[in-house]
């Protein structure tokens, strides 16, 4: 199985953000006028100068393995792909590295505290129009507690990584764990000594 780190849910080729959604300058309210910018028309403030730059949004996703079985979590009301089932995921806060997002975003959806073992893809999801993300995947294992569905999940299920899987909400995940069957996932170290930097773990 070859490698992928693209994944496209629309057509995002045909997509042109950040023209319409920003009308108002977010430093002095001076409404915003379209100005050529690095090849882009950009919603720019008349009168500061900022300009609005839509950028994809960083995220996190937990591959956790125990003795042959993926742990997956089943989406709820009000999230993307309501439903459907996928790895422990979210969204970086600013003040968060990749490594205490990933362990605050396990907690949050599963109850678990995790250590993160290793990095084994950066993927990028064209989830719609309003969404892209840039996805930093890791492996975990559970270090303690009882798993407890929580946030915008609501079941936990261990799935045999051998066998079916349920009907998934991002085809990332469904790559990610393929290749994981074939043997085929390495992964890079992640930084052990998190002490001193950003919120307690």
């Amino acid at each position: 199985m070859r490698i992928r780190q693209v994944f496209a849910a629309y057509d995002y080729q045909r997509n042109q953000p950040g023209l319409s959604e920003i009308q108002f300058c977010v430093r002095c309210g001076t409404r915003c006028s379209l100005r050529e910018d690095a090849g882009r028309l950009r919603p720019v403030c008349p009168r500061c100068g900022w300009v609005y730059y839509k950028n994809p949004t960083p995220a996190v996703s937990v591959l956790i393995i125990d003795k042959d079985r993926v742990l997956l979590g089943k989406r709820g009301p009000r999230s993307t792909e309501e439903g459907k089932w996928c790895l422990p995921c979210g969204f970086m806060e600013f003040d968060e590295d990749f490594i205490t997002a990933a362990r605050r975003e396990v907690k949050e959806e599963t109850g678990v505290s995790v250590a993160i073992d290793s990095i084994v893809n950066v993927a990028f999801n064209y989830l719609s129009p309003g969404l892209h993300a840039l996805v930093i995947v890791m492996t975990a294992h559970i270090v303690s507690g009882e798993l407890k569905p929580g946030d915008d999940i609501i079941e936990l299920e261990w799935f045999p990584v051998f066998g079916l899987l349920p009907e998934m909400a991002f085809e990332a995940d469904v790559v990610l764990i393929e290749r994981y069957r074939r043997g085929k996932l390495q992964g890079i170290p992640v930084q052990e000594d998190l002490s001193g930097m950003g919120p307690p773990v």
